[in-house]
């Protein structure tokens, strides 16, 4: 079964660029009828936080992301304890006590020889004696993966055949002088115990998959394949961050972005395949496929998700809109008013404008009073549908001359109070002959 996991940090709120990892990685998953796993990698306790985890989540459901099984990262400190005692064992972890100072000595004396910034190993060859002075001085070790420096190759699902030489890689730290993890070894010892398939994150990590194919290979375990997708930036260019709020889910939500709008955006953004709206996410599984994910920057474009999400609202038929309008409290709402006004719609909560003009009090435009008047002496009676906006505009062209925009602006200036909106022969039936008539007379009903 194919399993995979997303794996945000609580420290921040889900940019559109950790959203589009999520979607990938819960499409990929239901395509292929597998499982996918939420793992929140929470082990900075400083800066992860329950608010932060709960927005992740608060973030995935309205995205419909459900998840198969939550794990949390920090409560399987005492399982990455026993794994980093093994590699000491085996002697693929070594202690190092180099201060931040003295690295950045070395990394910039070997730049400046135009050498690239590798780890020198110098950890490896001190004495049992120097250990103990470093120590006595107060300093405490940070651990290091040793590398072999041999060939690393793996097949990418997005980039292709990849290779890495180990000689060519720094020893990576896997934990600092304080005690805490970073990235490398929780990441794969949980792809190790939750039986994780395929690994689908951004292309900023292809080095770090160097790093971990071996530390899968020194616990025995054989590597998940991987897909690296080229990060998502916005319109400029610029790289997303969970810190710029404009880029958030939330703030998209908050907005008025449709949530299926934003998944048929991200599923398809830097692939082959067309962006369309898709009105659920088992349509978007249907077709998906990492293997389409282009090598190009993909890039943000806000005005062609608004779009997106217009003619995501174009389309929605009112079984599915009815419970919205009944939240918004919106009576006569009924599927004549939705279907009148939905090509209009930028966002749902636009609807309660053309309720208001529909059924509420408004302030109507006269450019024309007397032209208003005599227009409104015409308005027909009886039964009033959708042929009843034709008869009454060639009845006034009639009587008085005009004709083009001339006849018609100033009455959907009367009629609603705005110069553009829904085709009139749909909404005059539902504002109905008496607000016509007070609003021809320039009353605000």
């Amino acid at each position: 079964m194919t399993i995979v996991r997303f794996a945000p940090s609580p420290t921040g709120q889900l940019h559109v660029g950790n959203a589009r990892m999520a979607l990938a990685n819960w499409l990929h998953a239901r395509a292929k009828g597998g499982t996918f796993i939420l793992r929140l990698d929470d082990t900075d306790s400083e800066r992860s936080t329950a608010e932060f985890a709960t927005s992740i989540e608060n973030d995935l459901t309205w995205l419909g992301l459900q998840w198969d099984q939550l794990e949390r990262q920090s409560a399987r400190m005492e399982r990455y304890r026993e794994t980093l005692e093994s590699l000491k064992q085996s002697g693929r972890v070594y202690g190092c006590y180099e201060t931040p100072e003295e690295l950045d000595y070395k990394r910039k004396r070997l730049m400046g020889r135009g050498k690239p910034p590798i780890y020198d190993r110098s950890a490896l060859d001190l004495s049992d004696e120097k250990r103990e002075a470093y120590e006595a001085e107060g300093r405490k070790p940070h651990w290091r993966f040793k590398l072999n420096h041999a060939d690393i190759n793996f097949d990418d699902l997005v980039r292709g055949p990849v290779h890495f030489h180990g000689q060519n890689l720094s020893d990576p730290v896997l934990v600092r002088g304080d005690g805490t993890y970073l990235y490398m070894l929780p990441s794969a010892v949980d792809d190790i115990d939750m039986a994780v398939t395929d690994v689908i994150r951004g292309e900023d990590h292809v080095a770090n998959t160097a790093v971990q194919i071996q530390i899968f290979e020194a616990l025995g375990a054989p590597p998940p394949v991987f897909a690296h997708t080229p990060l998502l930036t916005d319109i400029g260019g610029k790289g997303l961050s969970k810190r710029l709020g404009s880029m958030t889910v939330s703030s998209l939500r908050e907005d008025g972005v449709e949530a299926m709008a934003l998944n048929s955006y991200l599923a398809h953004i830097g692939t082959s395949d067309a962006i369309e709206p898709r009105a659920n996410l088992a349509d978007l599984a249907a077709d998906f496929d990492i293997s389409h994910t282009g090598r190009g920057t993909p890039k943000f474009d806000p005005d062609h998700l608004k779009t997106l999400n217009a003619a995501l609202l174009h389309g929605t038929d009112f079984a599915a809109a009815e419970p919205r309008l009944q939240a918004l409290g919106l009576d006569q709402a009924d599927a004549a008013f939705w279907l009148a006004v939905r090509p209009n719609l930028e966002r749902f909560d636009d609807v309660a404008l053309w309720h208001k003009v529909c059924f509420g009090a408004i302030d109507p435009v006269l450019e024309d009073a007397g032209f208003a008047s005599a227009a409104a002496d015409l308005l027909p009676g009886g039964v009033w549908d959708q042929t009843t906006w034709k008869d009454w505009t060639g009845a006034v062209k009639e009587a008085t001359g005009r004709k083009g925009k001339e006849l018609f602006l100033p009455l959907r200036l009367a009629l609603t109070g705005l110069d553009h909106g829904p085709e009139l022969k749909l909404l005059l039936p539902l504002i109905g002959r008496a607000r016509a008539m007070q609003r021809l007379a320039g009353e605000g009903q």
